[in-house]
């Protein structure tokens, strides 16, 4: 893939998912971020734990899963994702919500940055094949969060409880 259309790429998913923002100077390690993804009715929501003693800015993004299967890197980062949240988040831990989200299947992306004079870190959901696209970004330290992209399905109306009656024996009544 050519050099430019692979930045594109970057930015493209970049943008929604992890705006830069000035933070404080400190080291960092792999394991200061972490994301945890749950899904309640027509909402994903993503629990990041911040542990790097800076304020980040982060984003929870879905992108379309078709059949519930990851589709290759290439394409989430060629359409981006439009059901999304971002925000500054301090040390600790905070939620994130994407709210009424149709039904369907999607694969939850997060990703947190800063910037310290110049050099940009990250932290970016797992995904296969998203390493190479990292290692094309200049000035950036990248960590692969261990909790990965994960494929999750939200249905909007939940199915009744023990599921449905067997209408054979309603009518043989």
């Amino acid at each position: 893939m050519r050099l430019t259309a692979r930045a594109a790429l970057v930015a493209a998913a970049s943008i929604p998912l992890a705006a830069i923002t000035p933070a404080l100077a400190s080291a960092t390690a792999a394991g200061d971020v972490t994301f945890a993804y749950t899904v309640n009715g027509s909402t994903v929501t993503n629990t990041i734990t911040n542990n790097s003693h800076s304020t980040l800015f982060c984003g929870t993004g879905l992108g379309l899963a078709p059949g519930g299967v990851l589709p290759p890197v290439e394409d989430i980062l060629r359409a981006g994702q439009t059901l999304y949240t971002n925000g500054e988040v301090a040390p600790g831990s905070v939620t994130q919500t994407v709210t009424d989200v149709p039904d369907g299947s999607y694969v939850a992306l997060a990703s947190c940055s800063r910037n310290d004079a110049g050099t940009t870190t990250m932290w970016v959901s797992d995904y296969p094949g998203i390493a190479d696209y990292l290692a094309g970004m200049p000035a950036t330290t990248a960590y692969t969060v261990q909790q990965a992209s994960t494929v999750v399905t939200v249905p909007n109306v939940a199915p009744p409880a023990g599921g449905l009656p067997d209408l054979g024996q309603i009518f043989a009544s």
